[in-house]
């Protein structure tokens, strides 16, 4: 079996990312200033799908729009850190609040400040147009663009994995 694979079947847990990974990376600002992201919808599926299935799941976003948080709150997920500067301290409190070893921990990112915890975790993962740097030293790399469903390729690929992708709370939301 691939390398890749033998170390999604023993994750427990999931970090992402915001802009580049769930978004497009692009950022459309009204005349107010406010800031507007698209998200995949296939991936806010395989999100909530992940929540239900027991996994931990955290955001770690250097964005501060409260629309970060709003969509990731409707999802499930209760590890919303926005504004971080630099993400050190959220993983760490994510990862004692869990009982979490980094080998534990699929992380999903695309650029510079990601780049500290994906040379940690058990499982670093980019997107396919990741920063050069990134995709240097990610162990999986979606062949998917960031916003455009990396996020549900790793998702369902370790929930498959580990036979969760397909039961009973597979087809609701």
């Amino acid at each position: 079996m691939n390398l890749i694979y033998d170390k999604l079947i023993n994750a427990k847990a999931f970090i992402f990312d915001v802009d580049g990974v769930m978004t497009t990376g692009q950022v459309l600002v009204t005349e107010e200033g406010m800031m507007l992201r698209s998200f995949n919808i296939k991936d806010g599926y395989a999100i909530q799908h992940a929540v239900k299935a027991g996994y931990p799941i955290c955001i770690i976003s250097g964005g501060k729009s409260s629309g970060i948080t709003k969509r990731f709150e409707v999802l499930g997920v209760k590890d919303i850190y926005i504004g971080q500067s630099d993400k050190q301290a959220a993983y760490d409190e994510f990862k004692t609040k869990y009982n979490l070893a980094d080998s534990d921990i699929i992380y999903m990112g695309d650029d510079m400040p990601d780049l500290p915890i994906m040379k940690q975790v058990g499982i670093a993962c980019c997107p396919a147009d990741a920063a050069v740097d990134i995709l240097q030293v990610a162990n999986y790399i979606s062949p998917l663009n960031g916003g455009q469903g990396c996020v549900r390729d790793i998702l369902e690929k370790t929930l498959k994995l580990q036979k969760l992708w397909m039961n009973d709370l597979s087809f609701t939301w």
